[in-house]
């Protein structure tokens, strides 16, 4: 009884953990995007939209599987994941460690266009 009490209160402190990270990173995210879409951004994260999070998060899970279609593309993975990840416990600490990630991508990718511009006299 005592270990699997154990258990449990581990599994809530994994939880509020994953939670925390994954809010840490739409935070980010918030940051990093155009106004208009950090406000939906922000409006999705809201607890009452659940529902609607699972099927518009599952409906890009299976949209990103027809990359090769020109509407759409993998892109739609990662978007359909943190959707998901607001309401599934155990993807909220591997997806905030994938927004962390392509985050990181991005400031390195802005970083080298920078200086690439500034090496080329453009801007």
């Amino acid at each position: 009884m005592t270990t699997q009490l154990t258990k449990q209160g581990d599994q809530n402190s994994t939880n509020q953990r994953g939670e925390k990270l994954l809010a840490q990173a739409f935070d980010l995210l918030e940051q990093e995007v155009p106004e208009r879409l950090a406000k939906f951004i922000h409006w999705l994260r809201n607890p009452k939209l659940r529902p609607y999070r699972l099927v518009i998060g599952t409906l890009c899970i299976i949209a990103s599987f027809l990359w090769f279609l020109p509407v759409v593309g993998l892109e739609f993975l990662p978007l359909g994941l943190m959707l998901i990840a607001q309401d599934v416990p155990v993807l909220r600490a591997p997806t905030a460690r994938l927004i962390f990630w392509l985050l990181a991508k991005w400031h390195a990718l802005r970083a080298r266009i920078q200086r690439f511009r500034e090496q080329h006299g453009h801007g």
